[in-house]
């Protein structure tokens, strides 16, 4: 079904699975599918910056969606259209559209510097993919430099009615969240969904602030799904109690750099993909940070015993 304003859950970002030469490891790719949907994630978000999409290229990120795509079923696949020109988005977004998806995400470039720049590359951005394909707008200041305020979100929210989810991942960004709630509730801005990223680092006050839930990619996504669940029931000290238990490996995974190195050496543990490698450019854990994860690990399943895993042979 296509995305729409009414999404909640969590939407796990998923890796992009490689072989250690740098090829795509498919299988990998069907049992991090599987895994993600059995452990309750409503969907995936692919193609994404903890994807590696760009370094990929146009038929590989096409034939991974495809793949992930038709293994989800009725599962809501997001994909990652963001591209330096519209042509690329265009040619991805049709793609992955017409194979199922349920929308795209579009993540803005680092050189907008205006509230009117922002507003006036998410209008040719729709221009491009066209207005009937639902789309993601991602907010990540850390990451792309641009900065969106709560009025000039809702003036995209308003223009185009393709819009139908915000990623957040402002930080510090809680009061971002209410004022967007705010103006859903005096009616100046239409409905949507809100799911938050930054590796479920303020999850247990953002849920409580208004967000329908999760768009990351922590590398225990059946957590996210249990927090979000109990946030949503009102059990808020159960809520807490879990967040702050898996709080220092969420910490450690969210390090600039190293974090995907991180989350995909703990999916990998948890025999969710067959090895932790990127492809180049890219960086792998040295002894010392694989020492201090294991650590963390078995810290972790002192409280959950999903954090039990095999000694690392």
């Amino acid at each position: 079904m296509p995305l729409d304003e009414s999404a909640q859950g969590v939407y796990v970002i998923a890796p992009t699975p490689f072989h250690p030469d740098g090829r795509i490891d498919e299988a990998s790719t069907d049992r991090m599918t599987e895994f993600f949907l059995e452990a309750g994630c409503d969907g995936m978000t692919i193609l994404g910056v903890m994807g590696e999409a760009p370094k990929l290229d146009g038929a590989e990120a096409l034939e991974i969606s495809r793949r992930i795509i038709r293994r989800a079923g009725k599962a809501g696949i997001i994909v990652g259209v963001s591209a330096p020109g519209f042509a690329a988005m265009r040619a991805l977004a049709h793609g992955v559209m017409e194979a199922g998806a349920a929308g795209v995400m579009i993540a803005p470039p680092s050189t907008l510097r205006t509230d009117d720049q922002i507003v006036a590359y998410y209008t040719q951005a729709v221009q491009a993919i066209g207005a009937d394909i639902p789309f993601v707008l991602q907010d990540y200041p850390l990451l792309f430099q641009v900065q969106m305020t709560p009025g000039v979100i809702r003036r995209i929210v308003q223009a185009l009615p393709s819009c139908v989810m915000l990623k957040h991942e402002d930080w510090p960004g809680l009061e971002k969240i209410s004022a967007l709630r705010g103006f859903q509730a005096e009616g100046s801005m239409r409905p949507i969904s809100i799911l938050c990223g930054n590796g479920g680092l303020f999850l247990d006050f953002e849920c409580e602030r208004g967000a329908d839930g999760a768009m990351t990619g922590y590398a225990f996504p059946d957590m996210l799904v249990e927090l979000v669940r109990l946030a949503r029931a009102g059990e808020r000290d159960r809520a807490h109690d879990l967040f702050d238990a898996h709080l220092p490996l969420i910490r450690y995974e969210q390090q600039f750099g190293v974090g995907l190195a991180v989350r995909k050496h703990v999916l990998m543990r948890r025999g969710v993909i067959a090895s932790d490698a990127q492809r180049a450019p890219g960086g792998r854990l040295g002894q010392t940070a694989v020492a201090e994860v294991e650590y963390l690990l078995a810290r972790l399943a002192r409280h959950d015993a999903r954090a039990r895993l095999p000694a690392l042979g």
